[in-house]
């Protein structure tokens, strides 16, 4: 690497400039940019029963409001990691924080659709601050700090979105509903001046020159992928344009693959993504993913069904959104002991742990949903494995990736839960859509197909935890993820 200038080379530790601020400071900073991140996915959520009459639109076109933020994330997070790298990771955290508050502006001016879907577009386009935030970490703190600073920024996505929901249903309930973009519009612009303020930039910086042909071809393929996974429910399974957009993207990915492999400075280094622990950490955090968000879609359908159904418990969206709070506040709290594990046993042991811990939450969700304390209960529990496990992930994948390449690294296993939550959201919706009742002139998902979907979560989070069994079990998280620690045997140098 070459010499940078003003910069001290500490032993065994980050490079860093001599008025670095303390380490705390950096974590509370960047795990505040990733809370504030992940509320965006479920800041529309109280809104959508009303957009189609607040926006002049159909149901169908309205739900661009949430399919946008997919699609920009997708294609934004691996992205914005390799310019992370390339350019600097705090630069690139600035842009898109920066990104993030224009989008909540154009969003709270917006009155139709069209300018509404512009900027939850915008906002997804932020979706990379966590890749970038672990990375930062990895570059600035000390070996010691690394492993409980790094689980509680990757929970922060887990966090945000289960304190997001009672947040964003109490305003909507109780003000205008273009307070909560304005709310977010503020909300990033601080954090992007804490960003800008307290956080240095890293000196490490893997250069060369931005594969814009690979970004294209990763972004044509992601958007064809997860446009049919998550409009196939609407245009039907078996229709020409779903079946279309599902063979474009194999064979659009297919070719972006071909072309990565014949690139000298690929947008993503397919051949260490091949790597066991890389390639079966993602997958892991794919299934993972898919697992999670049964949990988000089922928990609070059942506490706002009418009790005329049978099981449901007639709760308002604020109530639903307050049972669910919990979870957030857990994954928090179990994030540093997720990092303590890690240390003692290693990141794989703590990752088949919190998958164990989840699908043991699925199963008692599958038998207790018949009150509100049972339902707290079971998100809690899902809640703890889902912290566990986020922690665990980033410490895998940093330690077989050389620190040149950990933004793109994080940005990619960052990607991979973000298809397996789309996946589910999909699989779900089918489920629920087949296994209904009639009450009155409504027609209901069924207690059965509840079930259904909590089994299928517990089922997802076991296969999670047999892929991770196939992982190297040597290494604490600590000496293998520290910034200084060189990657594994059979990794490149950095």
């Amino acid at each position: 690497m070459p010499n940078v200038p003003h910069v001290l080379d500490v032993p065994n530790g980050p490079a860093r400039t001599p008025d670095v601020p303390r380490p705390n400071t950096v974590v509370v900073v960047l795990a505040l940019a990733g809370v504030v991140v992940s509320l965006m996915q479920t800041l529309v959520i109280p809104l959508i029963p009303e957009l189609p009459t607040l926006l002049g639109a159909s149901a169908s076109d309205t739900t661009w409001a949430i399919t946008a933020t997919l699609l920009a994330g997708a294609v934004a997070t691996p992205v914005v990691g390799r310019l992370g790298d390339m350019y600097g990771k705090r630069r690139m955290l600035v842009v898109s924080l920066v990104l993030l508050v224009a989008g909540s502006v154009v969003c709270a001016l917006s009155d139709a659709l069209a300018p509404l879907v512009v900027g939850r577009t915008l906002q997804g386009m932020a979706a990379g601050v966590i890749a970038l935030g672990i990375s930062i970490m990895r570059d600035e703190l000390p070996a010691e700090r690394l492993a409980s600073a790094t689980a509680l920024m990757s929970a922060s996505l887990g966090v945000g979105g289960a304190l997001g929901l009672p947040a964003a249903a109490f305003l909507a309930e109780r003000t205008n509903w273009h307070v909560l973009f304005w709310t977010s519009a503020v909300l990033g612009a601080v954090v992007t001046v804490f960003v800008v303020t307290l956080v240095p930039e890293s000196a490490r910086r893997s250069g060369g020159r931005f594969d814009l042909v690979g970004a294209a071809g990763l972004s044509a393929g992601l958007v064809c992928l997860l446009l049919a996974i998550s409009k196939g429910g609407d245009w039907g399974w078996t229709s020409s344009l779903t079946l279309g957009l599902f063979v474009a993207a194999v064979l659009v990915l297919l070719a972006w693959g071909w072309q990565e492999l014949r690139t000298a400075e690929p947008l993503v280094d397919l051949r260490a993504t091949a790597r066991r622990q890389v390639l079966f950490t993602n997958i892991a955090s794919a299934v993972f993913g898919f697992s999670m968000f049964a949990m988000s879609l089922v928990l609070p359908q059942l506490l706002q069904l009418p009790r005329a159904a049978g099981y449901g418990l007639g709760q308002s969206m604020l109530a639903a959104g307050l049972v669910m709070a919990p979870t957030g506040l857990v994954m928090m709290a179990t994030a540093p002991l997720s990092a303590r594990l890690s240390n003692a046993r290693g990141p794989k042991v703590t990752l088949m742990l919190g998958a164990f811990v989840v699908a043991a939450g699925y199963g008692l969700g599958v038998v207790l949903m018949s009150t509100i304390w049972q339902l707290v209960l079971v998100s809690c529990v899902i809640g703890a494995g889902i912290g566990l496990a986020y922690g665990a992930m980033p410490a895998l994948i940093m330690a077989a990736v050389p620190v040149s390449e950990t933004a793109a690294a994080n940005g990619l296993n960052t990607l991979m839960r973000s298809i397996g939550t789309s996946m589910s959201s999909a699989v779900s919706g089918v489920v629920l859509a087949q296994l209904t009742i009639t009450l009155g002139s409504a027609t209901l998902p069924s207690h059965q197909g509840f079930q259904v979907v909590l089994a299928i979560g517990a089922g997802a989070a076991l296969v999670a935890l047999g892929l991770v069994a196939f992982l190297p079990g040597r290494g604490r998280a600590s000496a293998a993820a520290g910034p200084g620690a060189a990657p594994l045997t059979g990794t490149r140098a950095a």
